[in-house]
C-alpha cells in the first residue's frame, strides 16, 4: 500500500515535504535537497584529499641539486640550463603541494623557455626531468599548430595528447609537463599589416596565452575536427608546467645589435672584448624574443628564460662515450645480442667527433656518422658464423667505411 503524500519524509534527515524543496524518491527510500547538498559537500571533500594523496605518493619530489645531479648522467654539460630546470620545476611542484590559506602567498608556475642551437639537448632535458619527477610528459611540435578554423591542428591537441599520456586521466594530467618544440616557428612572419592573417604565426601565439596562463579548457579526447561530435574533457591547465624550446635561428643578430657588437670594421664599444662572439644565446633577453617575432603577450606568460650552449669538441667527445645511454653503449648493446663483444679505438672516438664539428651537425650529427661506419657490420654479422667472438673498429676500418658513404659527399659550409 502506498504511503500518504503526508506522511513522506527524507530517509536521512526526517524532514517532511513541507519542511524541504523536493523529495527525490527511490525505491524504498527518499532524500530531501539538503542532504543531496550535503552528500555533494562531502563527496568533493574525499575527493580533494584523495587527490592530494594521489599526489604526495606518486610524485618523486627531488630537491634541485638531486634534480640536475641525476640530469648530468643522461645530458652532457650544459649546467647552466639545467640549474634553470631544477629550480623552476622543484619551486613548481612544491606549489602544487601548497594549501593554500586566505593569508597566505600564493605562488604562481614558472613556464620555462629553452633557446639553443639544434642537436644541444632541449628536447632530451626536458624528457628526463618528467622521466625523473615520474608526471605525464608529451612533447608537441609546433609547426603543425595553426589558428582555430584553419587547416591543422588546435592548440587544445597539445592537452589531447598530455591526456593520452595520462591514460586519460585528468587528475594526474592536470599536474604534467607539456614540451612545445620549435615554439620560434611560431613567430609573428613580419611586422608589416598584411590583408590576411598570421593564421601559423602570431595567430598561434595568441590561442597560447590562456593554456600558457592556466583556464579551464575542453579538450576534444581523439583531436578537434576529426570527430566534431565527440564529448568534451575539461582540464585545468593551472597547475601544468610548460617548456617551451627552440633554436630561434637568426636571433644571434639580434643579440649582436643589441650589444652593438661588430666582428668587422668599428668597434662601438670598448669592451667589446667582453662578448663572447662564439656563444651570443648567453646573452638573450625577452627584448631579444621580442625582436625576434614572439609578442609580448607570450614572453610575459614565459617568465624564465635559459640558453645551451654550442657544443664544443670536447663535450661531443663526452656525449659518445660518457651517459648511461651514449651512443657507443647503444651499440655495444646492439652487438651483446649477437654474443658479440664490441670495442672501439680511441682514434674512432676522435675521428667522429671531428666529422661532427667539420659537418656542424651537433650531437644528433653523432649518430649519423655512426651509422655510416657501422652499417655494414650490422648488416653482415647477424648472418654470419662467427668464430670470433669479439669485434674491434679500428681507424683504417672507419676511415674506409665512411668514405664509402654519402655524408662524405656534404659541403661543409
Amino acid at each position: 500500500m502506498s504511503k500518504n503524500q503526508k506522511d513522506i519524509k527524507c530517509s536521512f534527515c526526517g524532514a517532511g515535504k513541507q519542511d524541504s524543496l523536493m523529495l527525490i524518491a527511490g525505491l524504498d527510500a527518499h532524500i530531501c535537497d539538503k542532504c543531496v547538498a550535503q552528500a555533494n559537500d562531502i563527496l568533493a571533500e574525499e575527493l580533494t584529499l584523495k587527490k592530494g594523496k594521489n599526489l604526495n605518493t606518486t610524485l618523486t619530489l627531488l630537491k634541485p641539486q638531486e634534480i640536475k645531479n641525476h640530469l648530468d648522467l643522461y645530458v652532457i654539460g650544459q649546467d647552466d640550463a639545467k640549474k634553470v630546470l631544477a629550480v623552476a620545476v622543484y619551486n613548481h611542484y612544491k606549489r602544487l603541494n601548497q594549501k593554500v590559506t586566505k593569508d597566505e602567498v600564493e605562488i604562481e608556475k614558472s613556464n620555462i623557455m629553452m633557446v639553443g642551437e639544434t642537436g644541444t639537448g632541449k628536447t632530451l632535458l626536458a624528457k628526463t626531468i618528467a622521466k625523473v619527477l615520474n608526471v605525464p610528459f608529451c612533447i608537441c611540435d609546433a609547426t603543425v599548430l595553426t589558428e582555430a578554423g584553419y587547416v591543422g591542428e588546435d592548440v587544445e591537441s597539445i592537452l589531447t595528447r598530455l591526456l593520452q599520456a595520462a591514460d586519460y586521466d585528468v587528475t594526474t594530467a592536470e599536474r604534467g609537463i607539456v614540451y612545445i618544440d620549435e615554439v620560434d616557428k611560431v613567430a609573428r612572419k613580419s611586422d608589416n599589416p598584411s590583408i590576411t592573417r598570421d593564421v601559423s604565426g602570431e595567430g598561434v601565439q595568441q590561442a597560447l596565452l590562456k593554456i600558457l596562463e592556466g583556464t579551464i579548457v575542453n579538450v576534444p579526447p581523439q583531436g578537434g575536427r576529426k570527430h566534431p561530435d565527440q564529448k568534451m574533457i575539461p582540464v585545468n591547465t593551472n597547475n601544468i608546467l610548460f617548456i617551451c624550446g627552440g633554436a630561434f635561428d637568426g636571433i644571434e643578430k639580434k643579440i649582436a645589435n643589441r650589444l652593438r657588437t661588430q666582428t668587422v670594421g668599428y668597434k662601438f664599444k670598448a669592451d667589446d672584448n667582453d662578448v663572447d662572439l662564439k656563444n651570443l644565446y648567453k646573452y638573450i633577453t625577452p627584448l631579444d624574443l621580442k625582436s625576434f617575432g614572439m609578442i609580448p603577450e607570450l614572453i610575459g606568460r614565459v617568465p624564465v628564460i635559459t640558453h645551451l650552449n654550442p657544443l664544443d669538441r670536447e663535450t661531443l667527445l663526452n656525449i659518445l662515450t660518457e651517459p648511461r645511454n651514449s651512443l657507443i653503449k647503444q651499440y655495444q648493446k646492439l652487438f651483446e645480442y649477437e654474443d658479440i663483444k664490441l670495442d672501439f679505438e680511441k682514434d674512432v672516438y676522435e675521428f667522429i667527433v671531428d666529422k661532427a664539428m667539420e659537418y656542424k651537425l651537433g650531437a644528433r650529427g653523432l649518430r649519423s656518422i655512426c651509422e655510416a661506419i657501422m652499417i655494414d657490420a650490422m648488416f653482415e654479422i647477424p648472418s654470419q658464423k662467427q668464430d670470433s667472438k669479439q669485434l674491434v673498429i679500428d681507424m683504417e676500418y672507419a676511415r674506409e667505411k665512411f668514405d664509402k658513404s654519402d655524408l662524405k659527399k656534404l659541403k661543409v659550409a
